[in-house]
């Protein structure tokens, strides 16, 4: 019995980042990366060396990268839900998956991705804030008051105070530098 798994008919196996990066580059220009990927490497002064720099520290963006490379410019199906929760280059390709003519994309095609994203974003944010409590928003685990909000009537010296210091009084928004200008202020 073979206990090996072959990642051998995964595209990415044995592919650098920088061969990777040329071969989407050629095929769709930095432009329509920037577009799809969103991704500022290729937008501000694009370059294949300053991409793969970026990349290799940026382990969410390569993996982004990557899967844009195996879903749209090697056109293969999508992944399973337990292989979509690993990496690009850990996935298991079946043998019955090959990979096939790039993915045709436009600058208007992104576009309007891009909107349709928006819209489900706001749809996804609207149903939210019905589970939210009304009476203000949270930022780093801290709740804030917003001053529309019915609870405004209390006392917002005493909202404040509870937040540790860390939240500036007159804007209501959480500073997480304020104790620092305070010590700083001290000395």
């Amino acid at each position: 019995m073979n206990n090996e798994i072959n990642y051998k008919n995964n595209p990415l196996h044995g592919l650098s980042l920088k061969k990777l990066l040329i071969e989407l580059v050629d095929h769709y220009g930095f432009e329509i990366l920037f577009a799809y990927i969103n991704l500022n490497c290729f937008k501000t002064n694009p370059s294949i060396a300053a991409c793969v720099k970026f990349l290799k520290k940026t382990d969410w963006a390569c993996e982004k990268v990557e899967s844009f490379y195996l879903y749209e410019y090697k056109n293969l199906p999508k992944a399973s839900s337990e292989q979509f929760l690993l990496p690009p280059r850990d996935r298991i390709i079946p043998e019955d998956q090959a990979p096939a003519k790039p993915t045709e994309l436009s600058l208007d095609d992104a576009q309007r991705l891009r909107e349709k994203r928006a819209k489900k974003s706001a749809a996804y944010d609207q149903g939210a804030e019905h589970h939210r409590p009304s009476s203000g928003k949270r930022y780093g685990g801290q709740r804030v008051l917003d001053p529309d909000s019915q609870d405004s009537n209390r006392s917002r010296k005493g909202e404040h105070e509870s937040l540790d210091s860390s939240v500036s009084s007159s804007e209501g928004v959480v500073d997480p530098w304020a104790n620092a200008r305070k010590r700083l202020k001290r000395d």
